[in-house]
Parts: structure tokens; C-alpha cells; sequence
């Protein structure tokens, strides 16, 4: 489970949007982060109506967290210099729009492409959700404001496993999983005409974008997922390879090109010396390992429960349910944890976390087809109330590792390593997961796919293991 945030690091005061504005902000954070869960769900379905590859499974996730993650810092630069609400109206008719491509793709590829751009638009929204919060509010008001959108992504979360499921259950319409596309439609074009209660702010000294370095890392990251993803499904041909040697050269002139713009004095990405602060770096390859679990954990169950038990899409999602429940009281308690106790706290909840996972693998790899997915839901929710108490308190501790002058460029990196680990975390995961279920060719469908899930999950077990490493040392440093 995953949230992000682009705070501006010196917002200038605006106008307080009344309640309905408040909702129609609400609103835009929901739709946002719904669609990160909803589609893992529906995964089993839209692979049997489109016939889709295991490889095309993962672009239709990976496209998504891609375009919203390299493009989260444009979107933010983007509503800073050109006006937050107009950004968001923006945001709200791209997701519009896009929902409805993806609604009625006629096949996985449009659905892939349908995807990438919904990304882009959810990119150009999310951020003035925060931004317009922040200039908006201050004193206890911010504070519940942004206690009210933590509670709303996390119902976002939620919805997206039980209302998902029911949705594509119910068949509304003939339509399957379409519906949970189309739905967007309407939410964010009520959304757009209600965007006039919200008010307007920019920050015209803000600095203005590299486009040049966003395409740069927007190539090197696709070459690199189309690499991990196609790689092991065709049995690593030569162009696979290639794609991977040339995702390494243009990552490298990404960072050449920064080093250079920043040199200049001028306002790069990201801001190469930054990442050369030992602690900071560890926190973002924190950030990076423990978001990588997440999406590849939603991706692999929803084929386990679906494709290889028989279970409908209402019931997988009702069974995982718990663990979102459980996720939003982990994440409500890690903050006095982490105040009473420090970084060992976060270190302690990653060694549960991890715990949680190896459960869950060695029950699943253990029971194989015979196994009772309603069983599953201790462990669930064990490990989502772990899971919430390391992804909240570690976010905030990497951002406090850099001085306050470059808070704001230090949350957009930490912001789009979220959501490049989820999707690193899907390829990775997505590696093994079909690699077993080749392996086990010829055996019952529940049993590959229940030893499918465990080799997945070896994944999982060993990034939660190194990251309560680095937490450990780092809390030793600190």
C-alpha cells in the first residue's frame, strides 16, 4: 500500500476551500490511489476476456505506477508555476478521459498504452491534492485536513480490494472489469465542475522543469522494466539484453545530465549531491526495497486466489480486506512507536513485516491446492498492520535526513521511488512467479500456482530482510 507526497517547500497562503471543496480535493486523492489497487483485482479477469500474456499482466500494472511516479515532480513544478487548481482540473479531465480508454480497450496493448497514459494524468493530479491542502490550511486545520485525505486513501485502499471485487463479481452490464475504469468517469467530471469552490495559488518563483531529464529517466526505467518483464518470458533474447544495456547508458546520461544542470545553477530533477548524503541514500534505497513489496504481494495473490483456487474476485478481495484494516491501525500507531523508541521501532516493525511474509509463503507453499483462502487472514492482517507500521514512519524519517532547504526536492525523489519500487517490485516478483509456474507445468492449477505465489514471495522475504538491515544500522549511525 502506497501514498505519495510532493509537499511545497514554501507555499504562499491561499484562499480556505469551503467543505465541498475539501471533498472535491478528497475526491481527486481517492481516484488516484483506488486505481493502484483496483486493477490487481481484476487482473485474473482481464487476462482470461483479453487473452493476455503473463508479461503483458505486468505492463498493465507496471505502466500505470511508471508514468505516475517519473512524472510526480512535473506535476508538482507544473501546478506550482501554472496554478494548483487549474492543474487539478487538468488532472481530473486527463483521468476522465484515460479511465475511459482503459474502459474500452479492445486489447491488452491499447489496455497497456490506455494505462501509461492515466498514469501521466494521475501525475498532473495528485500533487495539487497536497499542495492546495498545504497553502490552504495551517494550525489544527491543516492538520485534519490532512488527517481526513490519510483516512481517504486509506478507505482508497480498502475500496479498491472490496468494492473492486464485487464490481467485477457482479459483471455490471456485461461489462466485467471494465466498470472499474469507467466508473472514473463520472467521479471526475462531477469533480471538474465542482472544481470551482477550490481556490487558485501558484508560486511564480518556482523552478521550471527539465523535460529533457524526465524523458531521459522515463526511457531508461521502460527499457529497464520491458527488460525484466520480457526477459524471462522469452527466455532472454538478444533485444531483451540490449533493451537493459541501453536502460543502464540512458540512467546513466540522466545523472551526467543533472550533475550538469546543477552545476550550471540551474534547477535539475534531482539534485545529484543530495543523493550523495550517506543517510539520505540509505533512506531512499529504503524507500525503494519496502515499497517494492507491496505491488508485487497484490499482483501474485490475485492470480493464487482467482486463477489458481477458482475463488471470485468479491471473496479475494473480502479475504484480503483485513490487512487494509490492519494497515491503517499499523500506521495510526507507528507514529508514537517511532516517537517513544526512534528508529529501532521502524527496524522492529520491518522484522515483523518480514516475519509475516515468510508465514504467508511457507502456509501457501505448504497447503499448495488444498488450501483454504479464508485460513489466510490471521497472517493477512499480521502482516498488514507491519506493513503500515514501517511504509508511514519510514517515509517521514528519510525526508528528515536532509536539511529543511531541500525538504521539497527530497520528497519528490522519495515520492517517485514509491511508486519505481512498486514497479520494480512487480517485475521482480513477476520473474519468479512465472518462472515456478513453467517449472510445475503438468501439476494441478492450485498446486503450481500456490508454489508460484511461495517462490514470489522469496522476493518479498529478502528486500523486508535487508531493509530491517539498513534500518538497524541506520538507527546505530543516528
Amino acid at each position: 500500500m502506497t501514498t505519495s507526497a510532493l509537499p511545497s517547500p514554501c507555499p504562499a497562503r491561499a484562499a480556505r476551500p469551503g467543505r465541498l471543496g475539501l471533498a472535491v480535493l478528497l475526491s481527486g486523492g481517492f481516484i488516484t490511489i483506488f486505481d493502484l489497487f483496483v486493477v490487481n483485482i481484476a487482473i485474473p479477469s482481464m487476462q482470461r476476456t483479453l487473452d493476455a500474456s503473463f508479461a503483458q499482466i505486468n505492463f498493465i500494472i507496471v505502466a500505470y505506477e511508471l508514468a505516475y511516479g517519473v512524472l510526480l515532480i512535473a506535476g508538482s513544478r507544473l501546478g506550482d508555476r501554472l496554478g494548483r487548481r487549474r492543474l487539478f482540473v487538468l488532472g481530473m479531465l486527463g483521468f476522465a478521459l484515460t479511465s475511459a480508454l482503459c474502459g474500452l480497450a479492445p486489447d491488452a496493448n491499447a489496455l497497456i498504452c490506455a494505462r501509461a497514459l492515466q498514469g501521466v494524468a494521475a501525475a498532473m493530479l495528485f500533487p495539487q491534492v497536497y499542495a492546495l491542502i498545504r497553502v490552504s490550511y495551517d494550525g489544527h486545520a491543516r492538520r485534519r485536513a490532512f488527517g481526513l485525505l490519510g483516512m481517504t486513501l486509506g478507505l482508497a485502499a480498502i475500496a479498491g480490494q472490496v468494492l473492486g471485487g464485487w464490481i467485477v463479481h457482479a459483471d455490471l452490464f456485461g461489462l466485467s472489469w471494465r466498470v472499474i475504469f469507467l466508473v472514473n468517469v463520472p467521479l471526475g467530471l462531477a469533480a471538474w465542475k465542482l472544481a470551482r469552490h477550490l481556490p487558485e495559488s501558484r508560486e511564480p518563483s518556482a523552478s521550471s522543469m527539465d523535460w529533457p531529464g524526465a524523458a531521459l529517466a522515463g526511457l531508461g526505467l521502460g527499457l529497464l522494466m520491458l527488460a525484466l518483464i520480457e526477459g524471462p518470458a522469452r527466455h532472454w533474447p538478444a533485444w531483451t539484453l540490449a533493451s537493459a544495456m541501453l536502460a543502464v547508458a540512458a540512467l546513466a546520461l540522466f545523472v551526467r545530465a543533472q550533475r550538469r544542470i546543477g552545476a550550471a545553477g540551474g534547477a535539475p530533477l534531482v539534485d545529484m549531491p543530495l543523493l550523495t548524503q550517506p543517510r539520505f541514500a540509505t533512506g531512499c534505497l529504503l524507500v525503494l526495497l519496502v515499497f517494492s513489496t507491496a505491488a508485487a504481494l497484490f499482483l501474485c495473490y490475485a492470480l493464487l486466489m482467482q486463477t489458481g483456487l477458482g475463488v471470485d474476485a468479491l471473496t479475494a478481495g473480502s479475504i484480503f480486506a483485513p490487512a487494509s484494516v490492519g494497515f491503517v491501525a499499523g500506521s495510526m500507531l507507528a507514529p508514537r512507536l517511532v516517537a517513544r523508541h526512534g528508529t529501532p521501532a521502524i527496524a522492529l516493525a520491518a522484522l515483523l513485516y518480514g516475519g509475516a511474509t515468510a508465514a504467508l509463503m511457507l502456509q501457501v507453499g505448504a497447503a499448495g491446492g488444498a488450501l483454504s483462502p479464508w485460513s489466510l487472514v490471521p497472517v493477512l492482517v499480521w502482516l498488514g498492520a507491519a506493513q503500515g507500521a514501517v511504509n508511514t514512519p519510514l517515509v517521514n524519517l528519510t525526508l528528515g535526513l536532509v536539511p529543511d532547504h531541500q525538504a521539497g526536492m527530497a520528497a519528490g525523489v522519495v515520492s517517485t521511488l514509491q511508486q519505481v519500487g512498486a514497479a520494480l517490485g512487480v517485475a521482480a516478483a513477476g520473474m519468479l512467479f512465472s518462472g515456478a509456474l513453467e517449472a510445475g507445468a503438468g501439476a494441478a492449477a492450485g498446486d503450481r500456482y500456490a508454489q508460484a505465489f511461495a517462490s514470489a514471495l522469496q522476493f518479498n522475504v529478502a528486500a523486508i530482510a535487508l531493509s530491517a538491515l539498513l534500518l538497524w544500522r541506520l538507527g546505530r549511525r543516528g
